[in-house]
């Protein structure tokens, strides 16, 4: 359930934390985005959020390991497992999505993250083989663009103004 902007400003830290780290499971960025508190506004919200990224690699590599492949509907529960299932709608070429995340996985040592929400299955599909050319590093650090996206996404699920 959404918090209003004064609610997320002045609850506990601990009350906060989970809602943010269903937003990008990053600490450091949980930790940043918490002591900006209070914001005056929703856009000095998602400015704080902007500012802690850009994503260390290994923070992206953590990140990545709370995402279900894309073309996978995750199974658990819970807000950030909704709001995946929710970006994601638009993917209806699972078959092909495995093939494609399986020869990603096996290049890269990782899932396949891209932000989804509002792309159609063929889009995300032509975006994952164009990545296929980066090199592993390029592509983490690609990966890590995207949940900063995904993060601001989620962000504004998770405060309402």
């Amino acid at each position: 359930m959404p918090l209003a902007l004064a609610e997320f400003n002045s609850a506990e830290a601990a009350e906060i934390r989970p809602a943010l780290a269903a937003c990008l499971a990053v600490p450091r960025w949980v930790d940043a985005v918490l002591s900006g508190r209070p914001y005056p506004d929703f856009a000095a919200l998602r400015a704080a959020a902007e500012n802690a990224t850009p994503l260390r690699r290994d923070e992206i590599q953590a990140a990545i390991a709370a995402h279900p492949r894309i073309g996978e509907r995750p199974g658990n529960a819970g807000t950030a497992a909704e709001w995946s299932r929710s970006e994601q709608s638009g993917v209806d070429n699972a078959d092909e999505f495995a093939a494609a995340n399986a020869e990603y996985e096996a290049r890269f040592g990782h899932v396949f993250l891209v932000c989804a929400d509002g792309r159609s299955g063929a889009e995300l599909l032509a975006n994952l083989r164009a990545r296929l050319a980066n090199d592993p590093q390029s592509e983490l650090d690609v990966a890590g663009a995207e949940l900063a996206k995904i993060a601001q996404l989620r962000l504004t699920k998770a405060v309402t103004v």
